[in-house]
């Protein structure tokens, strides 16, 4: 970094990727500082300004102390450790020590007491409810929504004869042949765990998981024009029930809801749909597949006249960004889910439903809202 571009930077001040401290001396401190970045999206800490944005630039030997202590700190101070890069400024007569903190891919990272910190503005704050604890775990890989143990389920609310119909299938070979029981045959495909049934468990096997998930199901209302009406709408449906039955009670509300055109074909005829049944086979089964399940709330479609949109709850996983889904890349949320999903829906696990979905209709925008922690699917309709 260049004297001028450090200096620019001094001068925004501080915020949620910029740390301003005139000096260091405690390794523990300024670690749990690089834990904060390191949760977030990474940023800098300039050794040698002052809260106000002040310069305190610091001599050589200064310069010396400071970087032993940053290599501290970060090998020490950071679990797992991390690797900062530094550098030395010129400035005023002295040297700002620049410390760059990426943002991790190991998270949640935290300090040598075990503490989680997170940037809140130009503060940080120590992470203490349930809730954050679990996204941040699911965002470092360490915990999958699909994968949670469901408590007061059990096997007996399996639906055996539909689970041993889809092993069958899935593995050519009855669980007899296998030498497996029911129990075993759960736990080895992570279906169950401790004797109760995982959330992914209970979705694509149980008997009625709507009795313990509640709250995962599809809502589906078709509105009169293009909003959102407190009172008035066409139809109103909600699809509860395993994995399968949601899909497809939300695929033919989606279809029921579509005009018919000629093409060019003979006015009686029947006419071909406006937008074609793939787009929602794939844009259903994905929000199914890959939506947040530590949120608890249902995927919502709505049919207006000019669109229809297909909201998740939970924005986009990691660094993955829209661009990066209209290209192909995949970041799987719910690994158990989406493994044996591919023997019940039209889901590939491939990353290459949405752009399937794009091929046959390309009038398809999506919005990954961090905010509301929703990401949206909005098929535009030609008026």
């Amino acid at each position: 970094m260049e004297t001028p571009e450090a200096l620019r930077e001094i001068g925004l001040g501080e915020d949620s990727s910029r740390q301003f401290k005139a000096d260091a001396t405690h390794a523990a401190a300024l670690g749990s500082e690089m834990v904060a970045l390191s949760n977030g999206s990474g940023g800098r800490i300039f050794l040698g300004v002052a809260d106000d944005g002040t310069l305190r630039p610091h001599d050589p030997a200064s310069v010396r102390r400071l970087n032993e202590l940053i290599a501290n700190a970060a090998s020490n101070c950071v679990r797992p450790a991390i690797n900062p890069t530094t550098e030395n400024v010129a400035v005023n007569g002295g040297v700002v020590v620049v410390v760059t903190v990426p943002a991790g891919l190991s998270k949640p990272y935290m300090d040598n007491q075990g503490a989680i910190w997170v940037k809140s503005g130009a503060d940080k704050r120590r992470v203490t409810s349930r809730e954050e604890l679990q996204r941040m775990f699911q965002v470092g890989g360490l915990l999958h929504g699909d994968d949670v143990p469901i408590p007061g389920s059990s096997v007996a609310d399996l639906d055996a004869g539909y689970f041993r119909e889809f092993f069958r299938k899935r593995f050519e070979r009855d669980l007899d042949e296998e030498g497996l029981t029911l129990e075993n045959a759960l736990s080895n495909m992570r279906l169950q765990a401790g004797g109760r049934l995982t959330v992914s468990g209970a979705l694509l096997f149980a008997k009625f998981p709507e009795s313990f998930l509640p709250a995962f199901h599809v809502k589906a209302v078709a509105y009169p024009g293009t909003d959102i009406h407190v009172v008035e709408y066409l139809e109103s449906a909600d699809y509860s029930g395993r994995l399968q039955a949601q899909f497809e009670g939300a695929l033919a509300f989606s279809l029921r809801h579509l005009r018919r055109v000629q093409n060019g074909r003979d006015i009686n005829s029947l006419g071909e749909l406006e937008i074609p049944r793939i787009v929602f086979e794939e844009l259903i089964a994905n929000a199914l597949i890959h939506r947040d399940y530590f949120v608890t709330a249902p995927v919502r479609l709505f049919v207006f006249d000019d669109r229809i949109e297909i909201v998740s709850p939970g924005h986009l996983p990691n660094n993955l960004t829209v661009e990066n889904i209209r290209s192909g890349t995949s970041n799987m949320r719910n690994p158990i889910l989406a493994s044996y999903a591919t023997g019940i829906l039209p889901y590939r696990g491939l990353g290459t439903g949405v752009r399937r979905a794009l091929r046959e209709y390309p009038r398809i925008d999506f919005e990954d809202d961090r905010d509301r922690n929703e990401f949206r699917a909005i098929v535009r309709r030609r008026l």
